[in-house]
C-alpha cells in the first residue's frame, strides 16, 4: 500500500477520533453516550496506531530505516487503548481516566502539532510546499 494510501486512511480513522475525543474530554462521563464513543474512540485511535506503524517517519532520524520519534505515539496508543479499556471494564475509573487523558494528550494533541510540522504533508497541504 502507498504511503499516500496510509496517509488517508490514518486521516480517515484520527479526524473523527480526535472530534469524538474533544467532545468526550468536554462532556459529562460515565453516560450511556459516553461510553458508546468510548468504545468508538478506541477503535479509531488503535486503528490509527496500527496505520501508523507501516507508515516510514517522513521527518528526522530513523530506526531501522522505517521508524522515526513520531512512532512513539503509535506504541503509546497501543498500550493506553487496552489498558484503559480493562480498567473501565474493572469499574476502576481512575485507572481509566490517566491513559485517555494521556493519549488524547500525546495520541491528538502533540502528535497532531508535529503532523502540520514542516517537511510533513499537512503543512504542504495548508501552506503551500512540502
Amino acid at each position: 500500500m502507498s504511503y499516500e494510501s496510509l496517509m488517508f486512511l490514518h486521516l480517515l480513522t484520527v479526524g473523527p477520533a480526535a472530534l469524538i475525543g474533544i467532545y468526550l474530554f468536554l462532556r459529562r462521563k460515565g453516560t450511556a453516550i459516553h461510553k458508546l464513543l468510548g468504545k468508538t474512540y478506541m477503535v479509531l485511535m488503535l486503528l490509527t496506531a496500527i496505520i501508523t506503524l507501516f507508515m516510514p517517519a517522513a521527518v528526522g532520524a530513523r530506526l531501522l530505516g522505517h521508524f522515526g520519534f513520531i512512532h512513539l505515539f503509535s506504541l503509546l496508543t497501543l498500550y493506553a487503548v487496552p489498558t484503559a479499556f480493562f480498567a473501565a471494564r474493572r469499574g476502576d475509573i481512575a485507572a481509566h481516566k490517566g491513559p485517555m487523558i494521556g493519549l488524547f494528550i500525546g495520541g491528538v494533541l502533540i502528535a497532531g502539532t508535529f503532523a502540520f510540522m514542516p517537511g510533513r504533508i499537512l503543512h504542504g497541504w495548508l501552506f503551500g510546499a512540502v
